[in-house]
């Protein structure tokens, strides 16, 4: 079988890697968790990485027919509406994006979401199998992070989302709603337990305080089983519980969590306009006693 051709993009803001995934075949392509770029501050956003992704797909040849989102982002917004408007692709997530509209419908009244992914136009089930050209793809739900966290194992690479990240640096926080460090514990050992020669590309990249001095953002599983800070073979359940646990405690949230995530629990669509025609995001206000 071919392996697919797949090309990076480190939006350095968010930390975010999206990637164009290829059939070298076919040229049938997907794109996984695609950014667009917003700026918080002024509010005004642009699709200056989405179109740059777009831009190496037509300078290959290549047909996009998919668009893959790993899970409702909490540190960026997504670029997967923009991309579905240029080529008529479709955007899937797991099915447990449900759960997902359903905590945060009500943190922002967003009474226009569903409640029922059809936001969305492929809803992925554990174990659900698709296709890239002539690449198979599989979808392993690897929840913990969050509920609807999926990982696309395509032929010998699989995009892992925010379950793990480079070996010195670890793991995904826990602490969202619907989030638990004791499932994301075992979504990330059903990970490790798959071949080591398996490569493993991350969502995200941070560098740690120490050592590594570039962004990096593809591993294998055998490097992550070996040296993965918080989950080396050797760390238990509970050992990596009380470690996520105390850590996520001393977390602030991310500076994008509030427009993220009641934006991309939408597919990546802004909520309705306002009777004057202009979109807004909502800032729920917690007054402290």
């Amino acid at each position: 079988m071919p392996q697919p051709i797949i090309h990076a993009f480190f939006d350095e803001p968010t930390n975010t890697v999206s990637y164009l995934v290829a059939d070298p075949v076919t040229k049938q392509a997907a794109v996984v968790d695609p950014v667009l770029d917003y700026d918080h501050k002024s509010g005004k956003a642009n699709a200056r990485s989405a179109d740059a992704i777009m831009a190496r797909a037509k300078q290959e040849g290549f047909t996009i027919g998919l668009v893959l989102e790993t899970h409702v982002h909490a540190d960026h917004l997504s670029g997967a509406p923009y991309i579905k408007l240029k080529t008529g692709a479709k955007v899937a997530i797991g099915e447990r994006i449900r759960e997902v509209q359903k905590i945060f419908r009500p943190v922002f009244n967003a009474t226009d979401v569903s409640g029922d992914g059809s936001e969305f136009d492929i809803l992925f089930k554990d174990g659900d199998r698709f296709e890239i050209g002539q690449l198979a793809g599989e979808v392993i739900a690897t929840p913990g992070h969050t509920p609807a966290c999926v990982s696309y194992k395509i032929e010998d690479a699989v995009f892992v989302g925010d379950t793990l990240f480079m070996p010195d640096y670890g793991t995904a926080r826990a602490d969202f709603p619907g989030g638990d460090a004791r499932i994301l514990y075992r979504s990330i050992r059903k990970l490790m337990a798959l071949p080591r020669q398996t490569r493993l590309f991350m969502c995200h990249d941070y560098l740690p305080k120490e050592g590594r001095t570039h962004f990096a953002w593809e591993t294998t599983v055998g490097e992550e089983f070996d040296r993965n800070i918080h989950v080396h073979e050797g760390v238990s359940e509970d050992e990596f519980v009380k470690m996520r646990t105390s850590r996520d405690a001393t977390l602030s949230a991310p500076t994008l969590l509030l427009p993220s995530i009641q934006v991309n629990m939408r597919a990546g669509k802004l909520p309705p306009a306002d009777v004057n025609g202009v979109h807004y995001l909502r800032v729920p206000i917690t007054l402290a006693p």
